[in-house]
């Protein structure tokens, strides 16, 4: 493997030699349940928009649809708010598990990666008026509809850029090749990934919608005149059993495009269950469908909980996915970040024993020559001799302590804060009492 990376060119950086701050093995646990509570309100989120965008759309000859359409925006904050707010927690946890990985595909999407803060920002700004100036803009329902459609495709971008940038950090050997985000985009599996996430917002929020209008403290007959209950219940019932039914296309799809490195049996025996527990679920959709309009939500429980299930067997594969794709780079990086580690040792071992031969300069002009270095190194950036720069000069200390060597030691391992046009000094203890014996006698003997 070490042969076939080396051959490939591929990057194998130093590590950042910092312990994790729990087990991994919690951080991954975290990681998968932060991103399943997370990904269901994209799914809601981007569904959301893009049906509210279509119905309000029908709307302009079907006033009822309107009405849905009005109905569905209200969902759409409140789906987006948690969304954001969930997100904080994988986003958390992937950064501390894939640092080098995540970061670099960072770097490498560049600008693109960065984009994600306005267009999300851009995005909620345009869903906020669009629901509540709907009366206000029933006249001007051109630019009613703008607003969301411009919303729906910045939430169909949004999610192909994060999805870039997630696949490119499994794949160092690609890094290299990669010039930008348009050649990230194109990687094989890319699309197939999009496709395969857009059918789930899809089928989400069709489930969505079914048990928010399905509700008996829905009034549903006061807000609708021409349509019925139970026709959307229907629509919103296909529209989930025909996007589930796309994801068996999706799906297949993703793992022929994703390269061999990641896959075993593992992943294979985890990732089965629940493509066949999305099976009955398909199968009590489809009852629901062409069921009397008193049985449409029998079996819907159970259809939640079938596809819930799926969700988690999909994340739990994807994760397994990625430790296989990473695991052969990651021992490089190891490897790498050990022969560093111990390269720095030997280095202080070596610098050890130079010093260990040298006898210490203990007279008074030894201690301030000492004392001068330690101040270059961790005093200049802030103080100077006779003039102020962040803090008072050298000149001041002196005038103000005279030779109260104790005093100034104090203040030097623990200052305070004496005066308003002067920011607070940061404490030094890191300084160890030869060195900070060696800074004062330079202080004090200042002219």
């Amino acid at each position: 493997m070490n042969f076939i990376l080396f051959l490939a060119q591929v990057p194998v950086p130093k590590d950042i030699p910092l312990p994790l701050p729990v087990p991994e093995w919690l951080l991954i646990f975290l990681l998968v349940l932060s991103f399943g509570l997370h990904i269901i309100f994209v799914n809601l989120m981007v569904g959301g928009t893009l049906l509210t965008f279509f119905a309000q759309i029908k709307g302009l000859r079907e006033p009822d649809y309107d009405t849905l359409a009005h109905e569905i925006a209200k969902t759409i904050t409140v789906n987006k708010s948690l969304a954001v707010v969930l997100g904080v927690a994988p986003l958390l946890t992937i950064n501390t598990l894939y640092t080098i990985y995540f970061y670099t595909a960072n770097s490498l999407t560049g600008l693109f990666w960065i984009a994600i803060i306005p267009l999300v920002t851009v995005a909620f700004l345009l869903t906020y008026p669009h629901k509540y100036l709907w009366e206000t803009l029933k006249d001007n329902k051109g630019l009613h509809i703008s607003m969301i459609g411009a919303a729906s495709g910045i939430f169909l971008f949004i999610p192909l850029i994060f999805l870039t940038n997630i696949n490119l950090m499994l794949f160092p050997e690609k890094w290299g090749s990669i010039k930008g985000f348009a050649s990230a985009l194109f990687l094989p599996n890319v699309f197939p990934r999009y496709f395969h996430f857009i059918f789930a917002s899809l089928a989400a929020t069709g489930l969505f919608l079914f048990y928010f209008f399905g509700r008996q403290s829905y009034p549903f007959s006061e807000k609708f005149k021409t349509i019925s209950r139970h026709d959307v219940l229907k629509r919103m019932l296909s529209l989930s059993f025909m996007a589930t039914l796309l994801q068996f296309v999706a799906g297949p799809l993703v793992l022929l495009t994703l390269p061999t490195k990641g896959m075993n049996w593992r992943l294979i025996l985890i990732i089965l269950p629940g493509v066949l527990l999305a099976l009955p679920a398909l199968y009590w959709m489809w009852k629901g469908i062409t069921s009397p309009e008193n049985l449409i939500g029998k079996d819907f429980k159970k259809i939640v909980t079938a596809l819930s299930l799926t969700v988690v067997f999909m994340i739990s594969g994807r994760q397994v996915y990625r430790m296989n794709a990473l695991e052969p780079h990651q021992k490089l990086v190891q490897q790498r970040t050990a022969e560093y580690e111990k390269a720095i040792e030997e280095a202080r071992m070596n610098l050890a024993k130079e010093n260990s031969g040298k006898k210490e300069d203990t007279s008074d002009s030894g201690k301030i020559a000492r004392g001068e270095q330690v101040f270059t190194q961790y005093c200049s950036a802030c103080h100077n001799l006779k003039i102020k720069v962040v803090g008072p000069p050298v000149t001041e200390m002196k005038k103000i302590y005279g030779n109260d060597l104790e005093g100034i030691k104090k203040w030097i391992k623990a200052p305070g804060k004496k005066r308003p046009d002067y920011p607070q000094m940061p404490a030094f203890p890191q300084l160890d009492e030869t060195e900070l014996n060696a800074l004062v006698s330079y202080i004090l003997s200042v002219k």
